[in-house]
Formats: structure tokens, C-alpha cells, sequence
């Protein structure tokens, strides 16, 4: 089954809010509910996995067109973000990591 066949296949036989874990590491699909002004949809949520294969974030960015995920591309790559992120390393304490949950049914890509 192609991939646009299992997405056509999640949006209309998935639950509200139902996620798909993807073979891409910290990517996810997330079934969106209808509204009173669009139908049901789906978003990709990127939410990056630690050593453990955990989450390293409650929630993750939730991106449902390529000029969302293009805009996010343009800040993340800001120079100024690495200045901001060193700043803030050595002004915050380190964080412990939480311990490993398992995914299962994968879409792979």
C-alpha cells in the first residue's frame, strides 16, 4: 500500500486525535477532528527522541503544510538561535531524561 493510500486510509478510519508512529524517528501522524469549517485532517507531529527513544518534549510541533514546515526550517537554521541556546545552556541546570516507552504499528516512509 502506497503512502498516500494508508494516509487516505488513517484520516477516514482513524479516531479523533489518534496517533501513527512513522519509520522516521520522533515523527509522528496525528489524526486531527472535523470542525464546523474543515473536515477531518491530518498534521505531522515532530517531536525529537533522546538515547532512549523518548520524547524529548510533552508535545511536539505540529505541522500540516510544507509553508509551515518551510518557516519552521528558516528559524530553526537562525544563526542567533545557537547563541541563544548556548546562553540559555549555561544560565539553566541540566535536565534528567524520563524513562523508555515502546511504539508500536509504523508507517514506514
Amino acid at each position: 500500500m502506497e503512502i498516500t493510500e494508508q494516509l487516505r486510509t488513517f484520516i477516514d478510519e482513524g479516531q479523533d486525535w489518534e496517533r501513527k508512529a512513522t519509520s522516521v524517528k520522533g515523527v509522528n501522524l496525528i489524526r486531527l477532528p472535523k470542525t464546523k469549517n474543515r473536515p477531518a485532517s491530518l498534521a505531522i507531529d515532530i517531536n525529537p527522541v533522546n538515547d532512549h527513544g523518548v520524547p524529548m518534549k510533552k508535545k511536539g510541533i505540529m505541522i500540516m503544510n510544507a509553508a509551515e514546515l518551510a518557516a519552521f526550517r528558516v528559524t530553526m537554521n537562525n544563526e542567533k538561535i545557537d547563541t541563544l541556546i548556548k546562553a540559555l545552556e549555561e544560565v539553566l541546570p541540566e535536565r534528567k531524561s524520563a524513562a523508555p516507552q515502546a511504539k508500536p504499528d509504523i508507517l514506514q516512509l
